[in-house]
Parts: C-alpha cells; structure tokens; sequence
C-alpha cells in the first residue's frame, strides 16, 4: 500500500503553500490603505479636565494621526489569519471539484497530503490568531469580524449556482479596506472605506475573471459557474476590462473623499496602467501569460497603489 502521506517536517511547508500566504500581496496593501485613512479621518478630542496642551489620542492612532506600529501588525495578522481560514475551508469544501481539474488535482488535499484533521487544526489555529488581532485593535471590531468568515464560508457554494461568485469573492477582499479603516477610527460610518473597497471588490472580480479563463473547459464538465464557463472566454475577458475601468473610477472617488493629494493620483495613475497592461497580454486566442498577468501584475497593482498612499500622506 502506497502512503501519500507527507513527513511531519514537510507538513508546515505544505500546509503554508496550500494557502499560499505570499498572495496576501494582493489584499494586505489596501487593508494598510483603510488603516492610513482611518488614521488621518480620526478627530482628538481634549477632556476639559486636562490642562495638558497634548490631546491624548485613542490607543490605535498616534497624535500626528498615523495607525500605530502595534495597530499595523494586529491588522497584518488579522489580515493574514483571516485569508488562511479562508483558503482552507475552500480548500476543504471544493477539494472534489480540484480532483476532477487537472490544473488542480496535485494539490495537498485532493492528492491526500493533507489529512483531513491537519486542515481543520490549521484553520483553527488560524482563527485564534485572527480573533487575537481583532481584539487588539478598535472595539467595533469585536462585533464586526463575524462578518468576513462568513463570506468567506459562502464563497466556495456559489460557484456552484452562479458565474458570480468572482464578485462575491472581491466582496471579500474589498472588505479589507473597510477593516483596516474600523481598526483603528473605530467607525465604519464613512463612505470613503466602503468605496475604496468597493474599488477593491471590482479590482479583484476582473482579475479572478481573468484567472478563471484557465479553467474554462475544465468548469464546463463539471457544472461550475464562471464568467468565462457562462458566457465564454472573448466576453470573459471584456467585461474584466470593463471591471478594471470602473475600479480606477472607483479609486479616484475615493480619493477625493478622503482629500487625497497629487502622489495619491500619480499611484492610481500607475496601477491604471499596469491593469491596462494586464488586459492586453491576456487575449482569447493566447491565455499564454495568464501567470503574469494575475500574480506580478495584481501584486504590483496593490503595491503601487499603496506607495502613493503613503507618500500622499507623508508629504502632506
């Protein structure tokens, strides 16, 4: 009898690329976004009683209104335990679907190198860390984070029923902005977090689209709803672009909401540009440069979108 199983010095390995924590570039930048923002909107108020000339701000926001650097990493670990629940259970609940794709048949849990109580001890210890870092960070969020694991449990049935989960999972990322926001400003009562994630959600829904044009066939034998595998790769593919259009939009809403400066723009700008990319060397008759397309061109997106956040602020 073959054993499948992996040794005991392997499984952390596995069990970390099974979730592929390297893709977190593609949703912490903008949770940075919403905890930069969320900083800056914070308004210090001075008791009376203190006649102390510093104003003594709330314990996530430093007095120059920046997240604190202990803010910073709570919302880097809820991001990062939050998006590692999430892959495991999609992992678990898609893992008969991966075996029939032979793009993803090898992976550790349809080809059994990953035990099913491993999953399961992992995702938990994924959801401990998740609720350490949300009750370090602003009280709202100890009513909030429920909301983020429950999308995440959705996700991989409506694949099953509609060609539009791809939105439903940009739904879950865009949320990232709107938690780093409430991080540390306590309040989700803004509209600028939600269109910035909203730009997000739209960002993500054309670029899963674009992902999903590799499984076009595979989708269509097994009954899973796609774009592409509803409408076909060519329409695909426009309504992407159409998707990656609207979220630069989006962005440049949300950027005049929160009084962003030049840098902001010149970021924007840039990422434009390297969605246009994305959506040109992505065609229908050539999905040749899919890879680069999703993985360097998203990572970089996010990336430079954020650097002019950042200096947006730091020079302001």
């Amino acid at each position: 009898m073959s054993d499948t199983s992996a040794p005991k010095s392997g499984k952390l390995k596995i069990l970390t690329e099974l979730v592929k924590f390297e893709h977190s570039i593609f949703a912490l930048p903008y949770a940075y976004v919403g905890a930069v923002y969320g900083a800056a909107a914070v308004a210090f108020a001075v008791p009376a009683i203190y006649p102390a000339p510093a104003p003594q701000p709330m314990p996530w926001v430093t007095l120059a209104n920046w997240p604190t650097w202990s803010a910073l990493l709570w919302i880097t670990v809820a991001m990062v335990g939050a998006r590692a629940v999430a892959f495991t259970l999609n992992r678990a609940i898609d893992k008969e679907i991966d075996a029939r794709n032979p793009r993803t048949a090898g992976r550790a849990v349809p080809s059994g190198l990953i035990k099913a109580w491993e999953l399961w001890a992992f995702s938990i210890l994924m959801l401990a860390a998740y609720l350490v870092a949300v009750y370090n960070l602003a009280p709202i969020t100890h009513w909030l984070w429920p909301i983020p694991l429950a999308m995440f449990i959705v996700y991989p049935y409506l694949k099953r029923f509609t060609p539009f989960a791809h939105f439903w999972l940009g739904a879950c990322l865009g949320l990232g902005v709107v938690g780093g926001w409430a991080g540390v400003a306590d309040s989700v009562s803004a509209l600028a977090p939600w269109v910035l994630g909203a730009a997000v959600a739209i960002w993500t829904a054309g670029f899963d689209i674009i992902y999903a044009t590799q499984d076009y066939q595979s989708d269509l034998d097994d009954g899973v709803h796609s774009v592409p595998a509803d409408f076909g790769i060519a329409r695909a593919l426009m309504t992407a672009r159409v998707l990656h259009v609207l979220t630069v939009v989006l962005f440049v809403w949300g950027g005049w909401l929160v009084g962003a400066g030049v840098w902001y723009y010149v970021g924007i700008v840039a990422a434009g540009m390297m969605l246009a990319y994305e959506n040109t060397i992505v065609r229908p008759d050539d999905l040749s440069r899919l890879d680069t397309a999703f993985f360097t061109v998203n990572g970089f997106v996010a990336v430079v979108a954020f650097a002019g956040v950042l200096v947006d602020r730091l020079v302001r």
